[in-house]
């Protein structure tokens, strides 16, 4: 057995008690946790029933004999929703020849920061000590050093769905909007383009907004993209997880005719469920599946009450594996990323139930101008955020930052038609710029993903490799994967100047819980495709390892082996969870460090407690208490010790490691 030195101290260990509430008859993992509580209640509620494999007419049989019309179908991901009673939860999905599992047809909202409220208190704007011209958030990007724009309108030929409040097509300009549909009413319904809460138009106008030249300042990310308008948001920013998931399908059903390659979801729920269990979720890898890049918010629960930072308040479906997840940085008005701060607000992961590491990037997103829709319920609730004699107004939140990386991905697909979802993940979190905090070191990984968005240098990797090399699996023809780039090693700087300085790429990537080094997107990979869930192990014997060549030292080795809890530490004091997303009882905690800091501990009541931390940024321990601990991390600089505790332990360092097939 291999002795393994690990620099990482805990000095406390969390344990902290999910609440379980409803009827012991049913499982709970077929009941939502929103379900359960509304059950203990004696609530009626409306349920998203998902058929067991091959049991669709078994559920519609049920479900007849019990005189329960359904309301809405949504074969996407193989469900309908109906409206159940606390006793017809019980009968109906207890039943395990029909049903895999019943979800509340949950509200969702928009998720700017006007939305941001704890314990009945509305969080006010926060607007940046320096409120310079719309102009400086190209530039912040990368896409211009004197942000005054690409001088093109990038995004030609690329078509945005935007799933939101809709959108004003006055205020986007003509011809912007190619197509239009409300499903508000349950199906959906085509016509004019229209935006009554304000939210859509604001981030189309982040996306692609093409302002005259007197408002040059206020232009998009990518001025050339085109919009189909799918409105499930009402005047006041709310909706039902129904209509997202129609709006998902129909935006599939249509991609080809209507010629849409990304979806824009700033909007969200609280996490009810693991995200297999998660109806949100599951439409949104659908997508991903049919090759439409889906770009996410992160959430705007990165803070309890009184400004106290935590971790876990991702929202549903920025759990979603194969979304691009956003968090929010405000650039304080500058070109410069010396003063970026990630928003306080901004969600960090992990993600509630999986323990996922999330958001995969940040990017700016607060007290960001863009168009406004005249007459709109945010125009006439925050009329102080208008510009004085400007159809704009400013807005905060991770729908902004949502928006702003979905007019780079914009970018991305003009310059690449075969762009899939996977590898647009991957360009992203290569090229992004780590951020620090006030004290100077950098942000938690669950935090800011890889670092923020890098537009300029994205489309400098994108344009460094190619599509007419042929993916060559390794499992089939045992074969080192296909160089993208035009020599064997690139010579493609590996940074990007913003501004007056030059900033480093993160240059890894985030799998799954993961970290990826070395050159792994400069390979034609299997993962790359369009059948590769995001973070999902390719077996390779029990591991496989990617990137530079397979010469160890900037690779990584993942198996079947890891082990997550279900809680997540929250500042320094205790899990502020309670009234606010997920209502579970609170333990206290004792010496637990905040999200600015690197190290977390959680676990749950039984033996398999779980470390995780950084002590220099790339240290990561978990496992349980158990035979099948699993430790990573390195040791020194580049050796990466994993395995478990019997046989298969594998230790390597700065040497070439020779693998064949079996994974040995």
């Amino acid at each position: 057995m291999f002795k393994i030195r690990c620099r990482f101290v805990v000095t406390t260990v969390l344990v902290a008690l999910l609440g379980a509430s409803g009827s012991a008859s049913v499982r709970p993992d077929r009941l939502d946790r929103a379900l359960r509580d509304g059950k203990v209640l004696g609530q009626s509620q409306r349920v998203i029933i998902k058929a067991a494999p091959g049991a669709d007419a078994r559920l519609r049989q049920l479900l007849a004999e019990r005189g329960t019309r359904i309301e809405a179908e949504l074969a996407i991901i193989d469900a309908v929703t109906v409206t159940l009673s606390a006793a017809d939860i019980t009968a109906v999905c207890e039943e395990s020849t029909a049903v895999r599992s019943c979800s509340i047809d949950g509200e969702v909202t928009s998720l700017n920061n006007d939305d941001f409220k704890r314990g009945g208190k509305k969080k006010p704007q926060q607007p940046s000590p320096s409120v310079a011209a719309s102009s400086t958030l190209l530039g912040t990007l990368g896409l211009s050093s004197s942000g005054a724009g690409q001088g093109t309108a990038g995004g030609n030929g690329v078509t945005v769905a935007l799933i939101d409040s809709g959108i004003d097509a006055d205020a986007l300009g003509a011809g912007r909007v190619t197509a239009f549909y409300s499903f508000l009413l349950g199906t959906a319904t085509a016509g004019a383009p229209t935006d009554d809460y304000g939210h859509g138009t604001h981030l189309a106008g982040l996306i692609g907004g093409n302002p005259p030249t007197a408002d040059a300042e206020y232009q998009g990310v990518a001025p050339g993209v085109n919009f189909v308008g799918l409105k499930v948001l009402d005047e006041d920013g709310k909706g039902f997880t129904t209509d997202v998931i129609a709006a998902i399908e129909f935006a599939i059903a249509q991609k080809d005719d209507l010629g849409i390659d990304i979806i824009n979801l700033s909007l969200g729920h609280p996490i009810y469920a693991p995200a297999f269990n998660d109806p949100l979720v599951q439409a949104v890898e659908k997508a991903s599946q049919a090759g439409i890049i889906v770009v996410v918010s992160a959430g705007n629960f990165g803070a309890d009450p009184n400004g106290k930072l935590g971790f876990g308040g991702i929202t549903s479906p920025g759990n979603a594996p194969s979304a691009i997840t956003v968090g929010a940085v405000d650039h304080k008005g500058t070109v410069s990323l010396a003063d970026n701060r990630i928003a306080d607000y901004s969600s960090s992961g992990p993600t509630w139930y999986d323990g996922y590491a999330k958001p995969d990037v940040v990017a700016p997103g607060h007290y960001l101008a863009s168009a406004l829709a005249e007459g709109s319920t945010l125009a006439l609730a925050h009329p102080g955020l208008i510009v004085t004699g400007k159809s704009y107004i400013h807005l905060s939140g991770t729908s902004l930052s949502t928006a702003v990386t979905t007019g780079v991905v914009a970018l991305l697909k003009e310059k690449r038609q075969d762009l899939t979802p996977n590898l647009a993940k991957g360009l992203l979190q290569y090229t992004a710029i780590p951020l620090r905090n006030d004290r100077g070191g950098k942000y938690s990984r669950l935090r800011q993903g890889t670092g923020e968005v890098n537009a300029a240098g994205a489309l400098a990797l994108a344009g460094a490799i190619t599509s007419n090399v042929p993916t060559l699996d390794p499992i089939e023809d045992n074969t080192p994967a296909s160089w993208w780039g035009p020599n064997r090693r690139s010579s493609l700087i590996q940074a990007t100047q913003i501004g007056r300085r030059t900033y480093a790429w993160a240059s890894n990537i985030v799998w799954g819980n993961n970290i990826v080094w070395g050159n792994t997107v400069f390979y034609n990979l299997p993962i790359w495709g369009l059948n590769i869930v995001w973070g999902n192990n390719i077996v390779w014997g029990n591991n496989i390892v990617w990137g530079n060549g397979l010469t160890v030292g900037h690779n990584i080795v993942w198996g079947n082996n890891i082990v997550w809890g279900n809680n997540i530490v929250w500042g320094n004091n205790l899990l502020w969870a309670k009234n606010i997303v997920w209502g579970n009882s609170l333990i206290g905690v004792q010496n637990v460090r905040s999200a600015d800091d690197d190290n977390i501990v959680w676990g749950n009541l039984e033996g398999d407690n779980i470390v995780w931390g950084n002590l220099d940024d790339d240290n990561i321990v978990w496992g349980n208490l158990d035979e099948d601990n699993i430790v990573w991390g390195n040791l020194e600089d580049d050796n990466i010790v994993w395995g478990n505790l019997e046989d298969d332990n594998i230790v390597w360092g700065n040497v070439v490691l020779t693998i064949g097939k079996g994974g040995k």
